[in-house]
């Protein structure tokens, strides 16, 4: 997207106090965080050129100076590979397709005494388990709804079933930040983003420019009929499909969350005529 760049490194420069490094923070600022001139400084570089790095009129940089600005910024591993991918955009304007294959439905078979769920692109909802299903009701939803950012900001009442809302809200807008650098071309993405900003949290999140991996954590669910569900998660790429993600949510078979799975488990082990794995049809 255009003029990410920019608006990611000042973001990333926002967060940083002229004290925290070694400058002085007297007189007015007009801009939190550090000046542009300081950032080149600390970098070993011509404010002129960091400048210009900034307003993305730069070819060719170099991999020294990409580390010089990580490490002023203070940049993690992902926010790095998030700024050359900026710079460096790969040249592929086709929609990533999330086809999920047919052994990818199996293993999600096979886990079945386990909530699981793949994500494709744009955090689409490509598959799932019967267990999945059940705390989460991605069979209920309309085709055009399965996807997980629209679920935590644009759907009735998509607070309602995260207990811990602001911290999943987070962490999507971090992950589709993350895509986003990934495939800056997506012609699908502009209209989802779109569609996400007429909610003003995130508007206001998505300019943050957070980036993040979606690895593993914590998510706590308000089921209307289960209750609270205290949920641990393991995300898994899968190889040969970068843009495909295994989900699964896991917890202490002793705990009460524990004790519901097992419950569905039994359930749904003597229902044969239900499907374990539900896959959406195309088109």
């Amino acid at each position: 997207m255009d003029g990410d760049l920019g608006r990611f490194l000042r973001s990333r420069r926002a967060r940083i106090r002229p004290e925290d490094v070694g400058l002085p923070a007297h007189g007015r600022r007009r801009v939190s965080g550090l000046r542009r001139e300081e950032v080149a400084l600390l970098a070993g570089m011509s404010a002129e050129y960091y400048i210009r790095l900034e307003q993305q009129r730069v070819r060719n940089v170099s991999d020294e100076v990409l580390d010089a600005v990580a490490r002023v910024l203070r940049l993690d591993g992902t926010e790095r590979a998030h700024l050359r991918r900026l710079l460096r955009p790969p040249d592929d304007r086709r929609a990533p397709l999330g086809h999920v294959r047919p052994g990818v439905r199996m293993l999600l078979d096979a886990a079945d005494s386990v909530p699981a769920f793949v994500l494709g692109p744009r955090m689409d909802v490509l598959a799932w388990n019967a267990l999945a299903d059940a705390v989460t009701g991605f069979s209920d939803m309309p085709e055009g709804e399965r996807n997980m950012a629209r679920q935590t900001f644009l759907t009735p009442r998509a607070r309602t079933p995260y207990r811990d809302w602001p911290a999943v809200a987070a962490e999507a807008i971090s992950y589709l930040r993350l895509y986003a650098g990934r495939h800056p071309d997506d012609p699908l993405l502009g209209p989802l983003v779109a569609d996400l900003s007429a909610d003003p949290d995130f508007a206001r999140l998505w300019e943050e420019h957070r980036v993040a991996e979606k690895t593993f954590g914590v998510k706590l669910l308000r089921h209307p009929e289960l209750g609270d569900l205290d949920f641990a998660y393991e995300t898994l790429a899968l190889p040969g499909d970068p843009d495909l993600l295994v989900v699964m949510y896991t917890a202490d078979p002793a705990s009460p969350t524990g004790r519901v799975l097992a419950r569905l488990w039994r359930a749904q082990r003597g229902d044969l005529d239900k499907p374990d794995v539900r896959v959406p049809t195309a088109g």
